[in-house]
């Protein structure tokens, strides 16, 4: 069924702020719940605090003291809203396990948005950095099974397959190269438009929880482990970011960040399993209209514009559902192993000149990649247990992937005729 938020009617601000009893939802069950639920709570998280912060630095570029109170108001119930969603995570779903989840989140959400933009710049970033997302969850969930014991699988279902992709020794790249060209929303279609924000905000969440919550893990391996795959995500949030057109004016920006938030919401909405859950993503959706509202309102009083201005046709564009994406995985596994970014594009790593700032930077970072956090992790697992862990519908599709005793550091970051 299509659906205008725009057309719908808002109920007031103050009447959706949330007692404290609110505040406090019943979570998830681990195990009982689909895994896509913890995805779904993850990227809303995501969505919720990306909302806040924009919401922040709007507030600090504004002298007008009545915008700067709706501003507050309406964030005030954002932040509820991100600190209800926090709360559906169990209390006996630990770092780690959560981890699990939000690499699943960046595997299947990146493959979806891959699979349905019109954009080839944007469909190449997504393919890209859907390998590096695959192999983190890879290297993660060999971590899980030495530290404890515990098997990836049971938290992805059997939705998401637990394979190397490229090597995490080579997503290592000069920033220069995270930096892309920028899609024009005056001809981009609506889900590019979305799926470009959505996606920066999802890699936002993992980059800041691994930030934040990295250096807490029990074990120094796990530590480096952190470090290493945040600086990666910093690396995804700076080029999804730079995919974003930074030309809107702040409240034009501001509409669109409702105008996605309404979006997903109603998503999130259709496509959950947890009838608990699915409540609370009802209940949110009638929030955000409201947001949505209010910012219209002031894009109208401050900018004279409607929301025909900012997004010409309000009804939502397919919308994001979770879902297996295993063969399409292998396929850009096998076509793209060896690709790396080359400033605004992508290439084959033997195409790059020996001079690239990739094999500078390489040679900084990984000076002795024999040490690098993420090849130890593996090379743990295989001197426990006699092989890796893994979770396969059948080989590696890159033979060069295969060997489940001894994990590969040059593929994608040395050239195949130099190793």
């Amino acid at each position: 069924m299509k659906f205008n938020p725009f057309l719908e009617k808002p109920k007031k601000l103050e009447s959706i702020i949330m007692s404290w009893k609110d505040l406090a939802p019943k979570p998830y069950k681990k195990f009982e719940s689909s895994p896509y639920t913890r995805v779904r709570c993850i990227l809303m998280n995501g969505t919720e605090y990306e909302a806040v912060w924009f919401s922040h630095q709007f507030h600090r570029h504004s002298a007008d003291n009545d915008l700067r109170r709706t501003l507050a108001l309406v964030r005030r119930s954002e932040q509820q809203q991100q600190k209800v969603i926090a709360g559906l995570k169990p209390v006996d779903e630990n770092l780690l396990e959560t981890t699990i989840g939000y690499e699943q989140l960046a595997v299947d959400l990146t493959a979806f948005l891959a699979q349905h933009v019109k954009d080839k710049h944007v469909k190449d970033a997504l393919d890209f950095a859907l390998l590096e997302d695959f192999d983190h969850l890879y290297r993660y969930s060999n971590l899980l099974e030495s530290d404890m014991g515990a098997k990836a699988e049971d938290y992805v279902g059997n939705y998401t397959e637990i394979t190397p992709g490229r090597p995490t020794i080579s997503h290592h790249r000069h920033p220069y190269d995270s930096v892309k060209k920028p899609i024009d929303n005056r001809k981009a279609d609506p889900f590019t438009k979305c799926a470009v924000s959505i996606i920066t905000a999802a890699e936002q969440q993992t980059m800041n929880y691994y930030m934040n919550l990295g250096s807490f893990y029990k074990n120094q391996k796990g530590r480096e482990l952190y470090t290493e795959i945040g600086m990666v995500e910093e690396q995804h949030v700076s080029q999804y970011g730079s995919l974003i057109d930074p030309n809107p004016s702040w409240f034009e920006m501001c509409l669109m960040h409702e105008y996605i938030e309404c979006y997903l919401y109603y998503s999130m909405m259709s496509d959950e399993s947890d009838p608990n859950v699915k409540k609370i993503w009802e209940r949110f959706l009638e929030q955000e209209i409201a947001h949505l509202h209010a910012s219209l309102e002031n894009l109208r009083k401050y900018e004279k514009k409607d929301w025909q201005d900012v997004i010409p046709d309000g009804y939502f564009p397919e919308l994001i559902s979770f879902k297996s994406n295993t063969e399409y995985i292998r396929k850009i596994l096998k076509n793209t192993v060896e690709n790396t970014a080359k400033r605004e594009e992508y290439c084959n790593i033997n195409d790059l000149p020996d001079d690239a700032n990739f094999f500078k930077y390489q040679n900084k970072v990984n000076e002795k990649p024999e040490q690098e956090a993420g090849h130890f992790v593996i090379e743990d697992h295989i001197s426990e247990f006699g092989q890796d862990y893994r979770f396969e519908t059948k080989p590696n599709p890159v033979k060069e992937l295969q060997d489940r005793k001894k994990d590969n550091y040059f593929l994608g970051r040395v050239k195949s005729n130099k190793k």
